[in-house]
């Protein structure tokens, strides 16, 4: 048996990398799977968001696994949308215990040169759509009275500051604050809620000319030369962790095994929040 052998598991930003990595990896361990995703461009951000294609693509590979899955477009900033796929969700699977709200994007500059659009649209996707989703999602759990869990993806950047990215830290601290008030409100039902946090990811977030250029400060970066200087984020010698890395945490996070686990902060960060490090020494 799966450890999350018939359950249903309400997965953001599922179209492709670690939002179709969570999928995948739960479904692997029995979970039917709510998939959703935007399929859309955000307006200000540097690399282009997944598409249908690719939501499409999801649900073959979960189809694959011979586990069932329902496919919803629906941005996370719009709270109908999101009502409407659990709904959906609900009525072809019968309930629901396991939210992944892990839709993101990232933009970068300097603080004071944010734009208000560029502010704005970080806040509404990276922080009011996490809250969205639960909004959508905890009445469902509360209904069906089976408990649960709630695992919200936040990042290495919702633990410590990372220069170029006041919107997006400002919002990944936001999650973590949301997922401690989360935790305490819904301890009574039965209903777990933790975070996630991971360093750079081996997805299309990280894998794109304008974060090249972010991460080494040349224009016209190559990501071989980006590669090198991913490692200085973290602890560990190596430039990223891989999607499934984070799959696993939420899994577990998902499962019983982390039946009394509520209110704390994962970290899958190679090393990268701790305070002090020193060189290698050979």
């Amino acid at each position: 048996m799966g450890r999350v052998e018939g359950k249903v598991a309400l997965i953001t930003g599922a179209a492709r990398g670690q939002g179709r990595s969570h999928a995948l990896r739960l479904a692997q361990e029995g979970a039917e799977i709510i998939a959703v995703d935007s399929c859309e461009d955000a307006k200000t951000t540097p690399y282009p968001q997944a598409r249908r294609e690719d939501l499409d693509e999801t649900v073959r590979q979960i189809e694959e696994l011979d586990r069932r899955v329902l496919a919803r477009v629906a941005d996370v900033r719009e709270l109908g949308a999101l009502e409407s796929a659990v709904a959906d969700g609900v009525s072809e699977f019968g309930r629901l215990d396991i939210v992944s709200a892990n839709a993101g994007i990232a933009s970068f500059a300097p603080a004071w040169e944010l734009s208000e659009d560029v502010w704005q649209e970080m806040i509404d996707v990276n922080l009011t759509g996490v809250w969205k989703t639960c909004k959508a999602a905890i009445p469902a759990m509360l209904a069906a009275g089976n408990g649960g869990s709630i695992v919200l993806t936040s990042s290495t950047a919702g633990l410590v500051a990372f220069g170029n990215l006041a919107h997006y830290t400002a919002a990944k601290h936001g999650v973590t604050g949301l997922m401690r008030v989360l935790a305490v409100e819904l301890a009574q039902h039965g209903i777990r809620c933790n975070s996630v946090h991971p360093t750079v990811v081996n997805t299309d977030m990280i894998q794109n000319q304008a974060i090249y250029e972010l991460f080494t400060g040349v224009e016209g970066a190559t990501k071989a030369q980006a590669t090198e200087a991913y490692k200085n984020v973290n602890a560990i010698p190596i430039p990223w962790v891989d999607p499934v890395d984070i799959s696993n945490a939420v899994l577990w996070l998902a499962s019983d095994e982390a039946r009394y686990v509520t209110g704390t902060t994962q970290a899958v960060d190679a090393g990268g929040t701790q305070p002090y490090r020193f060189p290698n020494v050979v």
